[in-house]
């Protein structure tokens, strides 16, 4: 594929579509404020406790609400109207943030109240997901659906390259609360957008045959279990996100206890990462489609990454092999979501997407807690290690069981090669 035509399909979704145009602004300055509040709150639990343990389970209470409550989630995309769904979402998350400007404005930061307050960001981030998903269907259609599924990952990780940049400044200049004040009002972006959407732009859907919650949650599942291929994805998701994708823990370890530094250095690490992430984010929407070659290689990217970050105790490399994790782990997610999507009947998409983005963050909660533990044994130099292991399984997996006649050819050709005679 040449660049030119990389180019000229890189934002065909932006130019095509006001509404989803409208989604994309609001939510470039949202998603900024919301990476500034996610880099400032771990960051105010280590410095309150100078304990990984403790800043583990600051991400345990941000996730759990996704195992308890996920899949449920996703039957209720389906049945309700997505863009409705956004509104009450985005404005409970604001007023989570407000809440949190108001503990650090006042001084009153204790540790039960900011694990309270990540519990609720949860349960919000619960229902905001799966209908974020499926709106995205209804404001490009089918053909421009890969190409909107990066670059939804574009803004998110454009937000991931600012927001923790400022935040590391804003925290060492300004103070921690203006993390949250800001991450506030940037929630005002969003709904703006979403109220000032045209209804009769949006794709319609076919939700003939939608069952009550419970029997929605099973046909969902009997669903991805009838594809090998989707059993695969969701195994892949499943262990990568379980072991390695856990750098809410881990970066802030990373900054403060491996390589001594200070805030500023840890808004450079996860700009780093951001920074990566975008450039993936929009080298995939320029492809012409989802592949699984795509997000082989970003999950063999990303865990080589990862043991190749283990034993390094500086900020430079260490930013350098962020980057490269960040463009990896987006090619892999954004690969694994527009494949989904694109084989997945509409009367069915919010539930299957639930199930995907229950494997891959509703076990962070125990991820969380394993790297913290891993960190607090080993150091960050063990749990990274380990992430990266267990992604390289992942990969040699989805190789054999896409690749089953050339692996078994190599084999052949390796016995050959080594016989004695």
């Amino acid at each position: 594929m040449t660049f030119s035509v990389r180019r000229g399909r890189t934002f065909v979704s932006l130019r095509k579509h006001r509404n989803y145009r409208l989604l994309f602004m609001g939510q470039v300055v949202s998603v900024t404020g919301t990476w500034m509040q996610d880099t400032a709150l771990p960051w105010l639990v280590l410095r309150l406790t100078h304990s990984p343990i403790d800043v583990g389970l600051l991400v345990f209470c941000r996730y759990v609400p996704f195992a308890l409550l996920g899949l449920p989630a996703g039957a209720l995309a389906d049945r309700f109207d997505n863009r409705r769904m956004m509104i009450a979402t985005q404005s409970s998350s604001m007023c989570v943030a407000a809440a949190l400007a108001a503990l650090t404005l006042t001084g009153h930061e204790q540790l039960w109240a900011l694990y309270l307050l990540a519990t609720l960001g949860g349960a919000t981030t619960i229902l905001d997901a799966p209908n974020r998903h499926a709106l995205t269907y209804r404001l490009v259609g089918r053909d421009e659906l890969p190409n909107a599924v990066a670059l939804n990952s574009s803004f998110f990780n454009a937000g991931r390259v600012v927001g923790p940049a400022v935040a590391g400044v804003v925290i060492g200049t300004l103070g921690i609360s203006v993390c949250f004040v800001l991450n506030a009002l940037s929630f005002l972006a969003v709904l703006s957008a979403l109220l000032a959407m045209r209804r009769d732009e949006l794709f319609p859907l076919d939700r003939s045959g939608a069952a009550e919650t419970g029997g929605a949650i099973r046909e969902g599942l009997r669903f991805v279990l009838a594809s090998e291929r989707t059993v695969l994805l969701l195994t892949i998701a499943l262990v990568v996100s379980l072991t390695g994708f856990n750098l809410r823990v881990l970066l802030p370890l990373l900054a403060g206890r491996t390589l001594r530094a200070g805030p500023e250095t840890f808004g450079v690490l996860w700009a780093s990462f951001g920074t990566g992430a975008l450039a993936g984010a929009l080298y995939a929407a320029g492809a012409a489609r989802a592949s699984w070659r795509t997000l082989v290689a970003g999950v063999g990217g990303f865990s080589v990454a990862m043991l190749a970050l283990a034993p390094l105790h500086s900020a430079a490399p260490a930013s350098v092999l962020l980057a490269a994790i960040g463009f990896c782990f987006t090619l892999w997610t954004a690969s694994s979501q527009s494949i989904l999507q694109l084989t997945t009947p509409d009367r069915l998409r919010g539930r299957v997407l639930s199930i995907y983005l229950f494997v891959l963050t509703g076990l962070t909660p125990a991820g969380s807690l394993l790297s913290a533990w891993l960190a607090s044994v080993g150091g960050t130099e063990l749990a990274f290690g380990l992430a990266g292991a267990c992604g390289a399984a992942m990969t040699a997996l989805a190789v054999v069981r896409l690749r089953p006649g050339r692996v078994r050819a190599l084999a052949r050709r390796l016995a050959t090669a080594l016989s004695p005679d």
